[in-house]
């Protein structure tokens, strides 16, 4: 863990994103670690590695963000950058019905690793496209109601709720617990010596 240079802890924290190819979500990482918006963006290859730092409560959360590539021919690479995740971000376009039933694949999968402190988040991007709304926002919201998820609307163009996204997540990542000096419990191995084997 490290410290912030006012001697405040930072957590680190791993977050992923999943979804459709050209649901957006390079641009949400983009808008929310660099502020920008790229009207055409080149088609993540494999991942792309990214870090911003949150700060939530009473803690910094720096995320350790993996924007996986959502082409078919990359799914098999996707468990190398979810496992071991605090957090997934699963997004699709709003102007895409096939979007968000791919979104609803990669929450069943995530599921499926049974991971029950990792933080999910259903991300309906492009809401600035409303003319062209396929999915309702009721119908997601009702969804992500039933799978314990925390769903947002998100336009990574108009930059609206991106931030706010991100910073949800940080504020619901489990805090780690105090460390206590109770049984079982090692705070460190200063000091230690190796014990000699008893065995015969």
């Amino acid at each position: 863990m490290a410290s912030d240079g006012r001697g405040a802890a930072i957590t680190q924290a791993k977050l992923v994103l999943l979804g459709d190819m050209g649901a957006g979500k390079s641009s949400l990482v983009l808008r929310f670690v660099k502020g920008q918006f790229h009207e055409y963006q080149e088609s993540t290859i494999g991942a792309a590695f990214l870090t911003q730092t949150v700060c939530a409560d009473d803690r910094t959360i720096k995320f350790e963000i993996w924007d996986t590539a959502g082409q078919e021919r990359y799914h098999s690479l996707a468990p190398m950058y979810y496992r071991g995740a605090a957090a997934a971000i699963i997004v699709y376009d709003i102007q895409s019905q096939s979007s968000f039933a791919r979104a609803k694949s990669w929450v069943r999968e995530l599921q499926k690793q049974g991971n029950a402190a990792l933080v999910m988040a259903l991300a309906g991007n492009k809401c600035d496209m409303e003319e062209k709304r396929e999915v309702e926002r009721e119908e997601a919201e009702a969804y992500a109601s039933e799978n314990g998820l925390f769903f947002m609307e998100t336009s990574a163009k108009e930059a609206l709720n991106v931030t706010e996204l991100f910073h949800e997540i940080a504020v619901k990542l489990p805090k780690a617990p105090t460390p206590t000096n109770g049984p079982g419990v090692v705070l460190t191995n200063q000091n230690r010596t190796p014990q000699k084997s008893q065995c015969c």
